[in-house]
């Protein structure tokens, strides 16, 4: 096993003796299959480590590029609770502050890993420590490169808690990745890893990190967020409409400078998800499977999880929502829209999720009040939250905003029409339903009120009725294509243009 020092010495002699570190018939190679080195840098990959999206992201991106013909390799923490055995995993070598590298392999993925005593803990988040943990995890990156024989084309960094990887490489003139173009995704701008000059101090962090566009207060530099993005190449969010709306005060706040400081580098690319887990034609939670041609067999899913949430059999139409219960995700304007809607429609509503205790509080006791009509779950559970896809007739998501949401695609891919709010990745995937036309995918509001959320719900209510018009809509939705196949194609020409651009800025 080689030391740090040992293996940057061995990758310093390569580059002294102006000995090319790949062979040249592979550079041949790479030229004609147009192949690219992705070090894909996240916090989060389903199915070893997840928490939110991001880990659905972590996992499933990957793979589509790989199936493009990229060399990927995944960069993440080793966390305490993901199993070791279980991806091979290695130390291949030792690194500064008492931390380590280690390889592994999940589903063809070689993953580096970086091993520190900050990430010993029982929970993936959660700590006051966040920023420091995560530099570490940044600086471990970094400190690696010399242990990695292998040299990536792009570096794809992924929301606040990798954005310190650019951060290290500032005045590393010497440093083999110093050149490499990265391209930092927002998943959220609402997380963005703040910090105060004392940090910065105390863990070394260089004065040229610091440096603001002109219009930029100097103080909006101290986040992992905005280190990602002065550092990044290009940047990319997750749905084009979310890439709009952060440049605005509104949704960008303090950031909004930043990001319209950026301009051209700013591009939306709509997120994916993996239709072989979901799918409801081969989904193992669920009580009965089925398709597009045979969505009579669904109304089973709906008989399951009624009788399993206390509610009784009924035609009436389902409303489901599987959510985190936060401000983002609106769950008390879901809340109030349903108890204003009771006495009016006839319908069933059932959430899953935990949160905020007062959102919690306000959901039970609406289900307390209504145990006939409403059931409430304060719970994490991946096989009930499948069914609730599987068996509702509709699906709600009133966020306040949502960068992409994948909830709303898992809904469509099993046959629930969707009803959202008119904003970010909602908008980007759900098209508005008109009967006169026999089009559109869901129902849209867009102002942030009850009786706007009620209006559209009525109007989901309402077109249950016509059972055809419905089963029309419901094909339409599964029809719909959010597998990651083309996101990953749009993602591999911002790779292009990434390493363009930073040829032209190295000339």
């Amino acid at each position: 096993m080689q030391s740090s020092n040992q293996v940057w010495s061995n990758h310093q002699a390569l580059r002294d003796s102006n000995i090319e570190p790949r062979a040249s018939k592979y550079a041949k190679e790479r030229w004609y299959d147009a192949s690219m080195n992705i070090l894909f840098v996240v916090a989060e990959m389903a199915p070893l480590v997840k928490v939110g999206g991001v880990g659905d992201i972590g996992g499933s991106l990957p793979r589509a590029l790989r199936r493009l013909g990229q060399d990927v390799r995944v960069a993440l923490p080793l966390y305490k609770m993901i199993d070791r055995g279980a991806i091979g995993a290695q130390r291949v070598a030792s690194l500064p502050d008492g931390a380590a590298l280690w390889t592994g392999e999940h589903d063809g993925l070689r993953l580096y890993l970086i091993e520190h005593q900050a990430f010993e803990r029982d929970n993936v988040y959660g700590y006051d420590d966040e920023a420091e943990r995560f530099l570490a995890f940044c600086t471990g990156v970094v400190d690696s490169a010399g242990a990695i024989d292998w040299p990536p084309d792009v570096i794809h960094l992924n929301d606040w808690l990798t954005g310190f990887v650019g951060t290290r490489l500032v005045g590393q003139r010497d440093h083999p990745w110093q050149d490499v173009p990265q391209v930092f995704t927002i998943h959220n701008l609402g997380y963005r890893g703040d910090f105060l000059k004392p940090f910065a101090h105390e863990h070394a962090l260089p004065k040229d990190a610091f440096k603001a566009p002109r219009g930029v207060s100097r103080h909006v530099p101290y986040s992992g967020l905005a280190q990602g993005l002065l550092h990044a190449r290009i940047v990319s969010t997750v749905s084009p409409t979310y890439a709009k709306e952060i440049v605005e005060p509104e949704m960008g706040g303090a950031l909004a400078p930043l990001m319209h400081a950026l301009g051209e580098r700013v591009e939306g690319i709509l997120n994916g998800i993996d239709t072989n887990e979901y799918d409801p034609a081969r989904d193992p939670h669920l009580a009965v499977n089925y398709g597009i041609g045979s969505l009579d067999k669904r109304a089973g899913n709906k008989a399951v999880l009624q009788q399993q949430l206390g509610l009784p059999a009924s035609d009436a139409p389902l409303i489901g929502m599987v959510t985190r219960l936060f401000e983002q995700k609106a769950p008390d304007l879901a809340a109030s829209a349903i108890e204003k809607l009771l006495p009016e429609a006839k319908f069933q509503l059932v959430v899953l999720g935990t949160g905020a205790p007062e959102y919690e509080e306000q959901l039970a006791n609406l289900a307390a009040a209504h145990p006939d009509r409403v059931a409430v779950r304060l719970a994490f559970d991946y096989t009930l939250g499948q069914r609730i896809y599987a068996g509702s007739d509709m699906f709600l998501m009133p966020s306040r905003y949502e960068p992409c949401g994948l909830g709303q695609m898992i809904a469509m891919r099993y046959g629930a029409v969707p009803v959202v709010r008119r904003t970010g990745g909602l908008a980007d995937s759900v098209s508005p339903f008109d009967a006169a036309t026999a089009s559109g995918t869901g129902f849209l509001f867009d102002e942030l009120t009850t009786d706007a959320l009620a209006d559209a719900l009525c109007e989901a209510i309402a077109a249950y009725d016509d059972k055809d018009s419905w089963r029309a809509l419901q094909q339409r939705g599964m029809q719909s294509d959010f597998s990651w196949g083309n996101a990953a194609q749009q993602y591999v020409e911002l790779y292009k243009r990434a390493s363009n651009a930073s040829a032209r800025s190295a000339k």
